[in-house]
């Protein structure tokens, strides 16, 4: 159970001060003060007073005006090394420089489209006339030492030396001056041997050669080793559309040839020949070789093979168409002898050798 009250003690000492209160209401005006004393020129202005306290920051200013462009400043340090740039346009063509060295050819390229057919061209000049020529041999005596060359639409098949006759065991042999074998492809004095009883003999006994000659001066002596070559004529032997034939006038006017013939050369009726002793031979009358393009005494040099000299001897004859009289065929002739060159070429016949085109 509770007790009864006890008696009331003494008064205890002061605590310590309390909180700062709150601020209280504004009180009441006072009435007004009396005024002060007037301040005259005369009078001493009071001491300043303290410096107050600093003022709160104010509100900020307008935006002030661009300022004046300073002072340039030091060039600065080098960069770093941008990345490349987009390419630029494209420059003016530079000069042409000088041409290179011929480069390694190339490979053959692809066979390309026909092309368009390009517009007619002008008419050409006339082209050579084209002849089959079918085996016909043409032969063709210089009488000089000039190889002769074949007509123009002819094609050469050797060159040589002109070979008139030869002579063996007293007995003569000729050749056909318009024939190929006519025409040796080298000469010599001697140009074959003779064999009997299985042995063969090479100039071992007086056999000759007879030559067309030249031009050259008659010798005083034979001539030997190449002496001789200026003595005896070339030749060519020719491959010819068609035959050649000689046609003689019988008379010291050139004959002509028939109509749709034409000329290969012109000359003197040439018609047999002996040599020594009684041997010789004669040239057919149609043959182009009986045609020869010069008229001299001794047409032809003799050649003995065994002393290898040729020369022109006393007993050696040509024999010649001649030119029958105006009065007509029938009329008689008079014995005469020509010396003078001039004379001797007046009474021999021309001919013209032809060939049909």
């Amino acid at each position: 159970m509770m007790g009864v009250p006890g008696h009331s003690g003494s008064t205890g000492t002061c605590g310590p001060a309390g909180p700062k209160g709150t601020k209280g209401l504004q009180g009441v005006a006072g009435p007004k003060g009396e005024n002060g004393d007037v301040i005259t020129p005369m009078m001493i202005p009071p001491p300043p007073g303290p410096v107050g306290a600093p003022g709160q920051p104010g509100l900020p200013g307008f935006t002030g005006g661009p300022g004046s462009n300073g002072f340039e400043g030091q060039k600065g340090r080098s960069g770093q090394l941008g990345s490349p740039g987009f390419p630029g346009p494209d420059g003016p063509p530079g000069v042409d420089g000088a041409p290179g060295d011929s480069g390694v050819q190339g490979e053959r390229g692809a066979l390309g489209l026909q092309g368009a057919p390009g517009p007619s061209g002008d008419a050409g000049s006339p082209g050579p006339t084209t002849t089959f020529n079918s085996g016909f041999l043409l032969v063709m005596h210089s009488q000089s030492d000039m190889v002769p060359s074949c007509p123009a639409d002819m094609t050469q098949l050797w060159i040589g030396y002109s070979l008139l006759y030869l002579e063996g065991q007293e007995k003569a042999h000729t050749q056909d001056l318009g024939q190929a074998g006519s025409c040796m492809r080298l000469f010599s004095t001697m140009p074959f041997s003779y064999c009997n009883m299985g042995t063969c003999d090479y100039a071992s006994r007086n056999d000759k050669s007879y030559w067309l000659s030249t031009t050259a001066a008659v010798p005083m002596m034979p001539v030997a080793d190449q002496d001789i070559q200026q003595h005896i004529s070339r030749c060519v032997v020719c491959e010819a559309p068609s035959p050649a034939v000689a046609v003689h006038s019988q008379d010291n006017g050139n004959s002509f040839c028939p109509p749709n013939w034409r000329s290969l050369w012109v000359g003197y009726s040439f018609l047999m020949h002996t040599g020594a002793g009684d041997e010789g031979g004669g040239q057919s009358l149609t043959s182009s070789g009986s045609c020869l393009r010069d008229f001299r005494a001794q047409p032809f040099v003799e050649c003995q093979g065994p002393r290898g000299t040729c020369h022109y001897f006393a007993n050696i004859y040509s024999f010649w168409l001649t030119r029958v009289g105006a009065d007509g065929p029938l009329s008689p002739t008079s014995q005469g002898t020509l010396k003078e060159e001039w004379q001797q070429r007046l009474n021999v016949g021309r001919c013209n050798v032809c060939m049909k085109e």
